[in-house]
């Protein structure tokens, strides 16, 4: 593709030798970045328009590209669709730490990522006998009520949570607690009857990656589960984070 003139182009793009490669790449880093017009896409990537065009136009034919309102190119469905194939690494690494943490605790153990203002169970490991509360892979649960929406807003950026904790069935005190602690719990907070304790996975920067949870019968876990599973969690949260590599 050669060295972009553009200080602005998508140079960032390396070279493989197959050049019609080499340039669908680069426009799709180029609307990957922001939505495109063709003569965005021609400025990005320093390619002749005629060149921009046909490629943004086949990309699209692909889905790999498509068009918002204005006309402008960004990345389409099938990026997401290709990606979603792949095993995520966070539940990957989470399979055998859920299962250490309900063998551990004795309860059903799952793991939420903050999806918006709801938080979604993405891997989930349970009590194969006896009373247990099943949250199945896939459910989605609110960020204002819960030891797992807890931990999601303690150590979510105050900025993303702007309004959402009004309605909350927690402060910010509370939050400010479980930050110190490291872990939070809630007794029939979210449901009658439920307990949970969450901790935090955390990044090597601090940065939220999930909440890793428990959850069970009040009358099995009692109204004080956290001192006892609270650094359970904390440990089962560090394995996942270290199987994670982030």
């Amino acid at each position: 593709m050669g060295q972009p003139s553009n200080p602005d182009a998508v140079d960032q793009v390396r070279s493989s030798g197959i050049g019609v490669v080499d340039k669908s790449v680069a426009i799709l880093a180029a609307a990957a970045a922001a939505p495109r017009t063709l003569a965005d896409l021609v400025d990005a990537t320093d390619l002749p328009r005629a060149t921009a065009h046909r490629l943004a136009v086949a990309l699209e034919v692909h889905r790999l590209l498509t068009r918002d309102a204005e006309g402008r190119f960004l990345l389409g469905p099938r990026v997401g669709e290709l990606a979603a194939a792949l095993p995520d690494p966070l539940v990957v690494a989470a399979g055998a730490v859920l299962a250490w943490v309900r063998d551990e605790s004795g309860e059903s153990a799952q793991l939420y990522r903050r999806d918006g203002n709801e938080r979604v169970c993405i891997a989930a490991a349970e009590r194969t006998h006896g009373l247990r509360t099943t949250v199945p892979v896939g459910t989605r649960l609110p960020l204002t009520a819960g030891s797992g929406a807890q931990v999601i807003c303690a150590f979510s950026d105050p900025a993303t949570l702007d309004g959402l904790l009004d309605g909350a069935a927690f402060t910010d005190r509370t939050l400010a607690e479980v930050r110190r602690r490291g872990w939070a719990q809630s007794i029939a907070q979210r449901e009658a009857g439920v307990a949970s304790v969450s901790a935090p996975v955390l990044a090597a920067d601090v940065r939220l990656l999930a909440a890793v949870s428990v959850s069970g019968p009040i009358e099995r876990l009692g109204r004080s589960p956290g001192s006892r599973i609270g650094p359970i969690l904390v440990a089962g949260a560090r394995r996942i984070a270290s199987a994670v590599g982030v």
